[in-house]
């Protein structure tokens, strides 16, 4: 099952920010030249939390992380950032131009709070191997903050699209911003009980897929098993006696979930675009094994070697339309 719950999430004011000088890309999209930018846009924008700059005299007591700790804790007190008075979940939608068809699409989904599960117990799947390095920063992140600030993007499948339907609205956003790659960004919120009551009942047998955010998952994971074990410790203290105390898991506790946006896999805005690869320095690589290779497990088609990307569009638009579609080009042939 996969339960998910409301919660009173922190919002950027629009009357005391502008949200497109505040708002920023993933963290691990964010450039150098990003990160200036941000910046500069505004003292108020998240980058300053979620990739702040690093300083050369940093050290434990004033580190990347405190300060993010610090702008988050200012930013609350000043009432740029205001939390919401009543338990929601946020119906947030993106609305984009396919690249190579013009095609304008809206990807629907809803924000809400995931229940953490090992992959072990079945309900949360991954398609990712993940790093250590970048575990470690976003750790050290929510350890200083305790908060959530990217979302993890989870897909479910739904074909008769009820949940979708029960998130349709007429109503004007409580949040739009255009980004700079020229997605609009919408988000309303939810706090009608009998609907949030209804998503709740009918994601409870949902399995979930991971799209993006693997490492954000497995840190809120880990963050998770410190706050339990931390928990354990403290109960065990004040017991009486020698013996540890082996309190059961509080599932209400704020490190058992994490913000997740919840988008149905089956909906028609979801669209899956071509990942092109550069493969270089392979030792004795030979074209012919691999075409030959390919036939255990695909169909092959040898194509003249000399096409032109609107070409290598429409190949694989064709081929993917039958089930998965690789295009290889390499020095002879393709």
């Amino acid at each position: 099952m996969a339960p998910i719950a409301p919660f009173r999430a922190f919002r950027y004011d629009p009357a005391q920010v502008a949200l497109s000088r505040t708002v920023t890309q993933p963290y691990d999209k964010i450039t150098a030249e990003m990160q200036e930018h941000y910046y500069a846009a505004s003292p108020y924008n998240l980058v300053r939390i979620i990739l702040g700059k690093r300083e050369a005299a940093d050290h434990a007591g004033n580190s990347v992380y405190t300060r993010a700790a610090a702008s988050f804790r200012d930013w609350r007190r000043q009432g740029v950032l205001r939390q919401d008075a009543e338990p929601c979940i946020y119906l947030y939608t993106q609305r984009f131009s396919a690249p190579g068809s013009g095609a304008d699409l809206e990807r629907r989904g809803f924000i809400a709070l995931g229940r953490l599960e090992d992959y072990s117990a079945g309900v949360v799947f991954r398609h990712e191997q993940t790093l250590s390095k970048p575990k470690a920063d976003r750790l050290d992140l929510l350890r200083a903050t305790r908060a959530h600030f990217g979302q993890l993007f989870m897909l479910y499948s739904d074909p008769s699209r009820q949940i979708d339907s029960l998130l349709t609205t007429g109503a004007a956003a409580d949040l739009e911003v255009t980004d700079e790659y020229g997605v609009s960004h919408r988000v309303w919120k939810i706090s009608d009980p009998a609907a949030i009551e209804k998503v709740t009942q009918l994601m409870s047998d949902k399995k979930l897929l991971i799209a993006d955010g693997h490492h954000r998952y497995e840190t809120a994971l880990t963050y998770r098993d410190e706050r339990r074990a931390q928990t354990a410790a403290a109960s065990a203290g004040g017991a009486s006696g020698t013996r540890a105390a082996s309190p059961g898991v509080d599932s209400d506790a704020p490190y058992e979930s994490v913000m997740m946006t919840f988008v149905n896999m089956d909906s028609p805005g979801l669209v899956i675009l071509p990942t092109h690869r550069v493969v270089h320095g392979l030792h004795d690589f030979s074209s012919h094994d691999l075409r030959d290779g390919a036939r255990a497990l695909f169909r092959v088609e040898e194509i003249d070697p000399a096409f032109d990307g609107a070409h290598a569009g429409a190949i694989l638009r064709d081929a993917g339309r039958g089930g998965t579609a690789l295009l290889a080009a390499t020095a002879n042939r393709a």
